[in-house]
């Protein structure tokens, strides 16, 4: 029994170059250049215009590793390639963001702004002040980058109001109910 998504090989689009060193694999592409640690007991090939990984036994904890393993390259090769972006949309009345340097500053109702600075290989892009949107090559980062902004002012049950992913359904509540 071995794990359904490490079997599945990765297959390198054109543009982006590959390097596997004993452990170490590395991708770099049109967006940049991104590494990664491949885990023990599991090794990785290029055959052709694919990546297989292959594990050294068919143990559990090896078995997780595969897949994990398998995931993570995958989505390196894809975030070298075309990258990831994240949509935040702002909801509210006087809420709002603006550019500020290569941060943003956020008016979300406190009685204070909000300065928020990318992190490493992040970069804030704002169409209009109800809407930000965070790019990056790591998925990771772009995904606790996006969530950490959201953290700021979570989105209420009642009228909505918050930052909120694009793509997310806020479930309404009713409010109090009247005589």
């Amino acid at each position: 029994m071995a794990s359904h998504i490490g079997k599945l090989p990765v297959t390198i689009p054109a543009g982006v170059e590959v390097k596997i060193d004993g452990q170490f694999f590395t991708a770099k592409g049109a967006k940049g250049t991104d590494s990664y640690e491949i885990p023990e007991g599991i090794t990785a090939q290029v055959e052709g215009n694919e990546i297989i990984l292959v594990p050294a036994d068919d143990l559990r904890p090896t078995r997780a590793k595969h897949g994990l393993a398998r995931s993570i390259v995958a989505s390196m090769v894809k975030g070298v390639h075309e990258g990831y972006a994240k949509t935040l949309d702002i909801v509210g009345t006087g809420y709002r963001a603006q550019a500020k340097g290569k941060g943003i500053e956020f008016s979300l109702g406190y009685s204070h702004t909000i300065t928020v600075e990318p992190p490493e290989g992040i970069e804030f892009e704002l169409p209009n002040p109800n809407q930000v949107i965070v790019k990056g090559i790591d998925k990771q980062a772009v995904g606790q980058c996006a969530a950490n902004i959201r953290k700021l002012r979570a989105p209420e049950p009642y009228k909505g109001k918050g930052v909120k992913y694009s793509d997310e359904r806020i479930l309404r509540k009713a409010g109090k109910a009247g005589k």
